[in-house]
């Protein structure tokens, strides 16, 4: 049941790794607890799970993928920083291997455009999360970006095009609590916000731009682009072009507007 588009190549994960608790979730910090026990689906390389971790110090904090690839990098993360208190483990956010009310919080970010049914997900993150406790959500909405930049352009359309015809749901942040009112959470608990990543300076630029540069080379999306027919080699390494030229300019900006909520069972 899983569309993701891409694959946990060393292009993908450099741009997960630097994802943070503070970057990617800031709407959930002010309630994790010392004590908290949390769930973290889709947990990659571990850069917010282990933030998770230290906030948790007290607690436990499990975090799970749909394949192992990512899950040894994310322990040797946790390993380097000294976190104990931390679980890396495979799991299927349709079917998870816990019992009822397990845990305080259970949080996903950017995982629910990848799977082709995100009520049933959210359905099960509700089960296992306890009476009281947060189901919280951070999905990708909207992009801008300056200037003009044609090779930008087919990136977003391309990426939007293969998600959909893998049958994910690209960039659905508008609409995230309707789900999760589909999956049985009541409408006056759904606290509802967005949040927002933006690049602009040299550093942030040469990060982003050129990670979505090399995808178009080397990962799993370049592979499905090809195989599948929705993109030939020419108009990928177009798209490369047009994100290193990005890169280059230093009026260059890009931001991603993130629809954020906090779901009490």
């Amino acid at each position: 049941m899983t569309t993701y588009t891409t694959n946990h190549a060393p292009t993908v994960l450099h741009t997960h790794s630097w994802r943070t608790a503070q970057n990617s979730a800031p709407h959930l910090l002010p309630y994790i607890k010392p004590t908290s026990r949390i769930l973290d689906i889709g947990c990659g390389p571990g850069s917010i799970t282990v933030d998770f971790a230290s906030l948790a110090s007290s607690g436990h904090i499990t975090g799970i993928e749909y394949v192992s690839d990512p899950l040894d990098e994310a322990q040797s993360l946790a390993d380097a920083r000294g976190v104990k208190n931390v679980t890396f483990q495979v799991g299927d956010i349709h079917s998870l291997d816990f019992e009822d009310d397990t845990f305080d919080i259970v949080h996903v970010h950017q995982v629910l455009q990848h799977i082709s049914d995100p009520v049933k997900a959210l359905s099960e993150m509700r089960r296992v999360v306890k009476k009281g406790g947060i189901v919280a959500a951070r999905e990708s909405g909207s992009f801008s970006w300056y200037p003009s930049n044609k090779g930008i352009e087919s990136w977003l359309s391309l990426t939007t095009t293969i998600a959909s015809a893998k049958g994910g749901n690209p960039h659905p942040g508008k609409k995230i609590h309707i789900w999760a009112k589909e999956a049985g959470f009541e409408l006056d608990r759904i606290q509802r916000s967005t949040g927002s990543w933006c690049f602009s300076s040299p550093e942030e630029r040469e990060y982003w731009g050129e990670g979505m540069a090399r995808r178009m080379k080397d990962s799993g999306l370049a592979e499905q682009c090809l195989d599948g027919g929705f993109a030939s080699q020419q108009e990928l390494e177009g798209i490369a072009k047009g994100w290193r030229e990005w890169v280059g300019d230093e009026e260059g900006w890009f931001g991603v507007l993130h629809g954020q909520m906090l779901c009490w069972k």
